[in-house]
């Protein structure tokens, strides 16, 4: 089970990434974009992720990920409980959430609290 303190542990060290607090709700973004932000009693997960790729994701795990209100459809966002992802999950989610707002040069060179280079995952072809 992941902690919303484990997901601000990863997404505080990201590049131009920074923590909010709006209408007591935590977020993170880059800029003015959000990436990551928390239901009030922080049980929920809405991250980025490409529109194109949530209904299968979605329907792959539909106890662990939900898509957003049908007010929040337009934009690149999932839901997913906490509860359900492990940490080795909560990390690819949170770094490719940030990789869609930071510039692909920011994202190439991140390097993790292990100092490992993490590299963005392969584009889709097709």
């Amino acid at each position: 089970m992941v902690t919303i303190d484990e997901v601000r542990g990863l997404a505080s060290t990201l590049p131009r990434a920074y923590e909010v607090l709006v209408h007591d709700r935590v977020k993170f973004r880059v800029g003015r974009i959000v990436f990551l932000a928390f239901s009030r009693d922080e049980t929920i997960m809405g991250f980025g992720f490409p529109k194109d790729e949530r209904a299968a994701l979605v329907a792959g795990e539909p106890d662990k990920f939900s898509l957003p209100s049908t007010s929040d459809m337009r934009y690149h966002w999932v839901h997913a409980r906490l509860s359900a992802l492990d940490h080795a999950e909560m990390e690819e989610l949170v770094l490719d959430a940030w990789r869609m707002c930071v510039p692909k040069g920011v994202a190439a060179g991140y390097r993790g609290g292990d100092g490992r280079v993490r590299p963005a995952p392969p584009a889709a072809s097709g």
